[in-house]
């Protein structure tokens, strides 16, 4: 085992070798290999390119470098061409602060029955007036910056869950094509997370057709991992324990508390208003907004692109990454 693999379970070294073709042996050389392809694209400013760093890129990648490399790049170049999104980016930053603050997103403390990190959205809880979308995004995606440091997340990945309750036909006509595909291409192609499931429960039927309008956009492994339940708990207890859900899911955990997530990026004093600077500071994203206008020549990239009929239900071959059976129920 080499340092890189400190820390980890033994179960989960043994995972990451089998399911993710993870060999101590050659680990360095691997890293080292995708490090060598950097040169390949001048116009992209690879802000960070430490062993570890290049790590969590293998993993999510199972090792195929090419394909490693190509995450890596479209990371950078995501923040390359959203210079916006990255500015101020840490946790402190009043429109990240607010959305944090309103559940966006929620992070459960335990794990699931596979060790992966279960997050939650509420939608109704956004109120449009206070967050706008990018800002929610924004705090999607520095929690997973914070989430992703775990070596056994980068292995064991997570699961999204989105409670769709009284979310109104109103607010679901804010999420125009543009800034759901802004959200694909932030979380979908360009950062080193292996998500398990993607769960939607309460949806109403304008959800169905937003997920017609998004589908082109979503690869296929993607599309593979997408559950629509609606209001049957029942077909989400088969692939999440109930032992591991809040109450709000059926679950036998008490019910969410929005502030959680917040109080441990923000601190216990969350409420004030006061500046607080929470000890992630995402340098490497940092530098990116300091220096990229000087130092890149940001180019255009070509950007990647089942959820079965409802009612049906069908058995996928189960892939190493503990894919489960598609689920699609009203």
């Amino acid at each position: 085992m080499t340092h890189l693999q400190a820390g980890l379970r033994p179960e989960t070294i043994e995972k990451a070798r089998l399911e993710l073709n993870e060999n101590p042996d050659t680990l360095h050389q691997d890293i080292q290999q995708v490090r060598d392809m950097i040169i390949t694209r001048p116009d992209i400013g690879f802000l960070r390119t430490d062993d570890a760093f290049i790590l969590r890129f293998l993993r999510a990648r199972k090792f195929n470098q090419l394909e490693t490399f190509k995450l890596l790049a479209q990371y950078f170049q995501y923040r390359q061409q959203n210079l916006d999104m990255f500015k101020s980016f840490k946790a402190d930053n009043p429109g990240i602060k607010r959305a944090l603050m309103d559940g966006f997103p929620g992070v459960l403390e335990n794990l699931d029955q596979y060790g992966r990190k279960i997050l939650i959205l509420f939608a109704s809880n956004w109120d449009q007036s206070r967050n706008s979308f990018v800002d929610i995004l924004r705090a999607i995606l520095l929690s997973l910056e914070v989430l992703i440091e775990d070596p056994e997340l980068q292995i064991n990945g997570f699961i999204l869950i989105i409670d769709w309750s009284n979310f109104s036909f109103k607010q679901a006509s804010k999420l125009t094509p543009t800034i759901l595909k802004l959200a694909i291409e932030g979380l979908q192609d360009s950062f080193p997370a292996r998500f398990g499931g993607i769960h939607f429960v309460n949806q109403p039927w304008y959800i169905h057709a937003l997920y017609t309008i998004i589908k082109p956009f979503l690869k296929d492994k993607t599309r593979k991992r997408i559950f629509l339940h609606g209001n049957n708990l029942n077909s989400l207890h088969q692939l999440i324990c109930p032992e591991c859900l809040p109450s709000e899911f059926g679950g036998t955990l008490p019910p969410y508390d929005m502030g959680t997530w917040a109080r441990t990026l923000l601190g216990p004093d969350y409420n004030d208003e006061t500046e607080y600077m929470h000890t992630y500071n995402a340098l490497h994203v940092k530098h990116t907004l300091e220096n990229l206008e000087k130092e890149c020549s940001p180019k255009h990239m070509k950007r990647s692109q089942s959820v079965v009929e409802p009612g049906t239900l069908r058995h996928e071959e189960r892939d190493d990454d503990n894919t489960q059976p598609l689920l699609a129920l009203d």
